[in-house]
Order: C-alpha cells, then structure tokens, then sequence
C-alpha cells in the first residue's frame, strides 16, 4: 500500500509538469531563437558543480579520510581490548587451574595431617590409659595396705592392752634408740 502511494506521488506531478502547452515553447523561440534551453542549463549545470566540488571536495574528502581513521582507530582499538580480554581470561583460566591444583593438595595435606593427629591422639589415649592403669593399681595397694594396717591397728587395739605387754625400761631405751638411728 505504501509503494502504491509514493509512486503515485512521484507519478501525478510528473505527468502534471508534461502536459505544458506549446504556448511557452513558442514564446521561447521567439525570445532566444532556440526551441529548448538544455545547453545553457546544462553549462550552469556543469558550472554550479564545479564550483559546489571546489568547495566541497577537500572538506568531504578529509571528513571520509578522519572517518574512515577513526573506524579503522576504533577498530584497532576492539581488537586489542579482544586481545587483552583473551590474554586475562588465559590467565584466570591459568589461575584457575593453579588454584584447583593447590585446593587438591591442600586436601590431601588435611587428610594426612588428620590421620597423623589421629593417630597422635589414639597413641597419646593409649599412653595416657597406661598411665591411668599403673596409678589405679597404686592407688589400690596403697588402699590395701592402708586397709590392712587399720584392719591390724584395730585388732591389736581391740585385743591387745597395755598390760598385756610388759616392757621394761631397758627395752623401751633400746627401742627409742633404734627408731632414731
């Protein structure tokens, strides 16, 4: 629908502008002795251009020049922010693989170090647990003496009296000097 309408917008004045009588043609001749004025336009032509591309040309060209340095400028410029991108991603990836490396045996230095703890630890139990052992069977002699010489004490306190011990002086001497030396 659009094509339709602009080319009928394009084709009516057209074929408004070409239905001009021969009224003007004939007053053209009389005036210039010629029937159309396409060479004279044609020389102003030939002229306006002339003098539009003497004008223009430099500041056109050096703006297509300065465009086309600042693409190609732009372009380079990408290309080395591409290339840097490259080389840090090369990097980060070399990192990365470095990292997962040291994770790896960082992991396996735990595990070793956790079986050489537990095995600290297990030994030092065990060591430990001895230990335990040795001073509860101490405990549990002393306990017995301690236990027999109450028991004993007891029963010599309960049976036996003072008069049923006879010592005589000489004896009781003998006795004391014995316990200091």
């Amino acid at each position: 629908m659009k094509k339709i309408i602009l080319l009928s917008l394009l084709i009516v004045p057209a074929i408004l502008l070409a239905s001009g009588g021969d009224a003007e043609s004939t007053r053209y001749f009389a005036q210039t002795g010629r029937e159309t004025d396409f060479w004279p336009r044609l020389f102003n032509f030939i002229i306006f251009a002339s003098v539009l591309y003497y004008l223009l040309a430099n500041p056109v060209k050096n703006f297509f020049k300065e465009r086309r340095e600042g693409i190609a400028a732009q372009l380079k410029e990408i290309e080395q922010k591409l290339q840097a991108a490259k080389d840090e991603k090369k990097d980060a990836q070399t990192r990365l693989d470095e990292s997962g490396k040291k994770a790896e045996q960082i992991i396996e230095d735990a595990k070793k170090e956790a079986t050489l703890l537990a095995q600290k630890i297990a030994e030092t139990n065990i060591s430990d647990l001895a230990l335990m052992d040795k001073q509860l069977e101490e405990k549990m002699t002393l306990d017995e003496r301690k236990s027999a010489r109450d028991a004993i004490d007891e029963i010599l306190s309960e049976n036996i009296t003072n008069d049923d011990i006879l010592i005589d002086e000489s004896k009781v001497v003998d006795i004391i000097s014995k316990k200091v030396a």
